[in-house]
Formats: structure tokens, C-alpha cells, sequence
């Protein structure tokens, strides 16, 4: 498939459905990867699971100095951050009229803050290799909007325009920026739906079922690989269909 032997991936949001799946695949195409996120205790069952080229790195992305100092615990573990997967997000929902400004200013301090954060400092290391990959999880609510969700919406549609200035800086030096922005998966957020509800959703869906994690993995992995060098800039939708943008 796309081997990424003698790679070095950070991956942000590990400890989640996406994360893990993206760093069990980033793993098995060779890449050593150093997992980072809230839960600790969630991060090593992941690392003991993948065994060796794994490191643990937990880490809250709003305290200050968190993302710059990642990256320097993370070229300690590996050497170098070649690869930077930017997951971790949380959603804080409510409509707008009743949101607070502390569920708006935490949920882009996160979700996309952190982000430009953690890039900015692993480019330095790229720009010195020229060879890099920064992928930045979005989301279809990013193109969508969704009731709501006006905190988590403008997060995400900011990571499409983060990646697509990021990628304009560095094409010229062997680096990539791009993202993913996957529809509707199952985790335990609609997992937690209940059946009419699920049903309803893939009602919506031209292949008739939620995404799986390992859906994401596999459009990442291919980002991150020697085979994705002419494609920077852009955003791979993986929905199912649910929006054909």
C-alpha cells in the first residue's frame, strides 16, 4: 500500500476513535509514531497494543507552550516530526443565542489554534529536510454548517483555510498540507444515538451506513505518503457520499 518505513508521525487526538485508527495504520505502513492526548492511561493501552515505534506523549493543546513543547518531546522520542496529524478536537454545542463565550474561545482555541500552533512548530524541522506532511482533520460541518454548532463549524471550516495558506508557504519545499473532512462515523458520539436516529442518518448517505475510523485512517495514509507529493492544498471529503462537493 503506502509505506512510510523510516517516517516519524505525531498524531493529536490519539486516544480517540479516529486517532487510534489513524496511528494502528500510519503504524502498520512502517511509520514510528508518538501518540498524544488527554488520557494517558487510554495512550499506553494504544502504545502497549502497537508495541515498538510508538511513544506516549500526553498532552492538553490549551495550556500554554503545550503545542510548541509536543513537538520538542516528540523530536526527542523520534528524531523528527515528518508527519503531523492535527485531530484533537472536542465540540461544546449549543445554539448560538445561548452559547458563552468561553464555549466559543475554548472550542477554537483547540480545534484550530492548537493546530496552527503545532504546525508552525513542526516546519521548522521540515523546512530543514524539505520533506513534510501537516494533514488537518476537518469536517463535513465544515462546508455544511450544522444548528448548533456555530463554535465547532467555524473550527473546522478555519482548518480548510489554515491548510490551504500553510500549503501555498511551503509547496516549493517538499511539504504537503491538506485535509480530510470526514461525514457522519461511528464512534461513540452517534453511537449514542439511538436507532431511529441512526437510521435516519444513513437515510442521508448514498452507501447506506456510517463511516468507520479506519475510513479516515486510509485517506490519511494515503496523504502522508510518497504517492500524495503532487497534492497539497486540498480537502478529501470521505462521507459516503452524504455531501458531493
Amino acid at each position: 500500500m503506502f509505506y512510510l518505513r523510516n517516517k516519524n508521525a505525531l498524531i493529536t487526538g490519539a486516544s480517540g476513535g479516529i486517532g487510534g485508527a489513524v496511528a494502528r495504520k500510519l503504524h502498520e505502513q512502517g511509520a514510528c509514531v508518538t501518540l498524544s492526548g488527554t488520557r494517558k492511561l487510554a495512550l499506553e493501552e494504544l502504545a502497549n497494543e502497537l508495541g515498538e515505534r510508538a511513544h506516549v506523549a500526553p498532552c492538553d493543546l490549551v495550556d500554554n507552550g503545550a503545542p510548541t513543547n509536543l513537538i520538542k518531546t516528540a523530536e526527542t522520542a523520534m528524531g523528527c516530526v515528518d508527519i503531523l496529524i492535527n485531530n484533537a478536537g472536542q465540540t461544546r454545542d449549543n445554539l448560538a443565542l445561548r452559547m458563552k463565550d468561553d464555549d466559543w474561545h475554548d472550542l477554537l482555541e483547540l480545534n484550530l489554534t492548537s493546530a496552527f500552533k503545532l504546525s508552525r512548530a513542526a516546519l521548522r524541522g521540515m523546512l530543514k529536510k524539505r520533506w513534510g506532511r501537516i494533514i488537518n482533520v476537518s469536517s463535513i460541518v465544515a462546508v455544511t454548517g450544522n444548528p448548533g454548532q456555530a463554535n465547532y463549524s467555524a473550527a473546522k471550516a478555519g482548518l480548510i483555510g489554515l491548510t490551504k495558506s500553510l500549503a501555498a508557504e511551503t509547496a516549493t519545499r517538499g511539504i504537503t498540507v491538506n485535509a480530510v473532512a470526514p461525514g457522519m462515523i461511528n464512534t461513540p458520539m452517534t453511537q449514542a444515538l439511538t436507532e431511529a436516529q441512526q437510521s435516519a442518518l444513513k437515510d442521508q448517505i448514498p452507501t447506506g451506513r456510517l463511516g468507520e475510523p479506519e475510513d479516515i485512517a486510509a485517506g490519511i495514509t494515503y496523504l502522508a505518503s510518497d504517492e500524495a507529493a503532487y497534492v497539497t492544498g486540498q480537502t478529501l471529503h470521505i462521507n459516503g457520499g452524504m455531501v458531493m462537493i
